[in-house]
């Protein structure tokens, strides 16, 4: 039977006090009332939940580790942090390779208005309700090139594709990539030499991630709410890739993509220079859905 929440609101001493009782060590308080008050209670207690304790039962308890210290929970909560921003660093660049090569593909096959058009979907596509909502976000937009059209031309609020996947959002270039025909859901994924099947996919689960990153959330060890499709590739599959619902299998995917597109050296190399020392920890590197020989994991070194 659900009860009424009659917890007051505790000061940043009353928390860092809860803390030291529950077991977490505090060697120097002044910083440590600082990290509560610029990160919260409740955002960092995501990154000391690993280290509480089982009772006999397996349940867990508010008890912490002993020796658990909290330069040890900032040292996770920053090593997300870092995480999040080489992600949504590759979901950036992916994101506009995507969108320049569906407008170019579609322009080029069918013509400028290309998307305005329901025969070039596939049929059971609800092209009328997508149309509705691209229009929308076509008239919400502040960019100068959108005023400039609609001033100076017929037909707003349908613009040219180059102009809407500009700024149409990335859920709405996800749904129009599933809705193309087989034939040119093909032809852009062989921009990545994968099938176009796994392209929409992907793209699905980016839009996921980046919706957690945006929002500031926990991404080194979270169990993936929306999972890709398992890929037949004894690359992607267990053992080599122990499991598809951690950060490891999203990391593989960025990877892939920006090889694919040729510029994806660079960021990996950073990419591998931050997980390095959390890998190195047995349980955070399960956590992260890493295999023990991540390095040289076969998507990875490509």
């Amino acid at each position: 039977m659900p009860e009424n929440y009659n917890k007051p609101p505790l000061s940043f001493e009353a928390q860092l006090k809860k803390l030291v009782d529950r077991g977490l060590v505090i060697r120097d308080q002044t910083t440590a009332l600082q990290q509560l008050s610029n990160i919260s209670y409740y955002r960092l207690s995501a990154y000391w939940y690993p280290f509480r304790t089982r009772d006999e039962q397996g349940h867990v308890t508010s008890n912490i580790e002993p020796g658990t210290a909290i330069e040890t929970v900032i040292q996770l909560y920053e090593f997300d942090r870092q995480l999040r921003l080489l992600v949504m660093n590759a979901l950036e660049r992916i994101e506009i390779i995507i969108r320049t090569k569906l407008a170019y593909h579609l322009a080029h096959t069918y013509g400028p208005f290309a998307h305005a058009e329901a025969k070039h979907f596939h049929p059971q596509f609800n092209h009328a309700k997508w149309l509705e909502k691209i229009v929308d976000e076509t008239e919400r937009s502040s960019d100068e090139f959108i005023r400039h059209y609609q001033n100076k031309y017929n037909g707003f609020p349908i613009v040219p594709i180059w102009m809407l996947t500009e700024v149409m959002s990335l859920g709405s270039l996800s749904f129009l990539l599933g809705g193309l025909q087989h034939n040119d859901k093909k032809a852009i994924a062989e921009n990545f030499a994968i099938h176009h099947k796994q392209l929409a996919n992907w793209l699905h689960i980016l839009t996921y991630i980046r919706n957690v990153c945006a929002h500031h959330s926990r991404l080194w060890n979270r169990e993936l709410a929306i999972r890709p499709y398992q890929i037949k590739d004894p690359n992607w599959l267990p053992p080599i890739t122990p499991r598809n619902d951690r950060i490891f299998y999203i990391l593989l995917m960025l990877g892939y993509l920006l090889n694919a597109s040729g510029n994806g050296n660079a960021w990996a190399a950073v990419c591998t220079e931050l997980l390095e020392p959390i890998a190195s920890v047995k349980r955070w590197r399960i956590a992260m859905g890493m295999p023990e020989n991540w390095k040289v994991h076969p998507v990875w070194e490509n």
